[in-house]
Order: structure tokens, then C-alpha cells, then sequence
């Protein structure tokens, strides 16, 4: 398991942006970030699972509209 905090996934991968990232976790019920377990919440620390997250991505990708 690779957890990294939302600036160091960020500083990682500039792609994302704090607010974009922030937004995503907001809405990890719905947009399915918490069926993956790419979200880890220690308290009140929010970390990423890179690879997790990751596969999430690929799975959005993957949906039919």
C-alpha cells in the first residue's frame, strides 16, 4: 500500500490540481473513490492509495455513458 497525503500525490503528479483533488474526495461516496478504498481517512488526514486510486481511474474510463 502506497499512501501519500494530497500534497505530496499532488507534488507527485502535477496533473492534479488541490482544488480538483479536494473535490473528489468531497464526493467519494458517489463517484465511487470509497468503493475502491483509494481513500484512506486517519482522523482528520485524508491519504491517497496511489494504486488504488489509480485503478479507480482506469474504471472511469472504462464506464459507458
Amino acid at each position: 500500500m502506497n499512501l501519500l497525503s494530497v500534497n505530496k500525490f499532488i507534488e507527485a503528479n502535477p496533473s492534479f490540481t488541490v482544488g480538483g483533488m479536494r473535490n473528489l474526495i468531497f464526493h467519494a461516496d458517489s463517484n465511487g473513490l470509497n468503493d475502491h478504498n483509494a481513500i484512506v481517512r486517519i482522523g482528520r488526514k485524508v491519504m491517497i492509495d496511489v494504486e488504488k486510486f489509480y485503478l479507480w481511474i482506469k474504471a472511469q474510463n472504462s464506464i459507458e455513458v
